[in-house]
């Protein structure tokens, strides 16, 4: 069968399933890295004590299932848009419930619902890679607090090695449809500066960008964009 391009279709189903099949502890650690196994944790989000936090493209929710086990945040809302990836985050953390709810959702969608609800925004390779950030940034505005932060990690570069993109455009990755068709889906893998203007155009404040250099070697192996950013009050 010929290659497909869809965006309808969940193309995360068979994202973290093997891991999740004897994995199913919630973790004991916080990654921002590519690799998962080094550079700052969570104390980049702040203070969580009482804190109303969003992981934005949470996937199995891996990184929200820690935050909602050791720190005394009020609640963290797991957004993502793949039934796939949601169905699998409540199987393995639903426990953690109420304090950690899982929301199947379009991430821009649910923000623009949901004005001044969040102290805290953070993305983990999630929806900051996959959604256009002119849509994105705007929203995650909108829902933070005024002062509210957003802490977000990114590809520094392609995975192939190619530079960022040093203008607000996508490439196509690839990837596969349920039933196993090989297909792609966007991803935006962007330049400091140009994450820097988006965010500023958005009603960002204190921005900061740091590339943490990869950590492993092979042809996988990449450095890791880390962005904080506070709204505007």
């Amino acid at each position: 069968m010929g290659r497909v391009t869809t965006t309808s279709t969940d193309l995360w189903h068979h994202y973290g399933r093997t891991r999740a099949a004897t994995d199913r502890a919630v973790p004991a650690t916080f990654h921002w890295n590519w690799s998962q196994d080094g550079g700052p944790g969570a104390e980049l989000l702040g203070d969580l004590s009482g804190r109303v936090v969003g992981d934005l493209g949470a996937g199995a929710s891996r990184h929200a299932a820690y935050l909602a086990a050791h720190h005394d945040l009020a609640q963290i809302d797991a957004v993502d848009a793949s039934p796939a990836q949601c169905v699998m985050a409540t199987d393995l953390f639903g426990h953690l419930a109420p304090r950690l709810r899982v929301v199947p959702s379009d991430v821009v969608q649910h923000l623009c619902a949901v004005a001044d609800a969040y102290d805290v925004l953070y993305s983990v390779f999630g929806a900051l890679d996959f959604t256009d950030p002119r849509a994105l940034l705007p929203a995650a505005g909108q829902a933070l607090r005024p002062g509210g932060r957003l802490v977000f990690s990114s590809l520094a570069h392609y995975l192939n090695g190619a530079p960022a993109q040093p203008e607000v455009m996508p490439a196509n990755v690839p990837a596969k449809t349920p039933t196993g068709e090989a297909t792609t889906m966007r991803r935006w893998v962007l330049q400091e500066q140009v994450w820097t203007k988006v965010l500023d155009e958005s009603g960002f404040t204190q921005i900061s960008t740091e590339v943490l250099p990869a950590t492993a070697e092979g042809s996988r192996a990449a450095d890791t964009l880390l962005v904080t950013a506070v709204r505007q009050g």
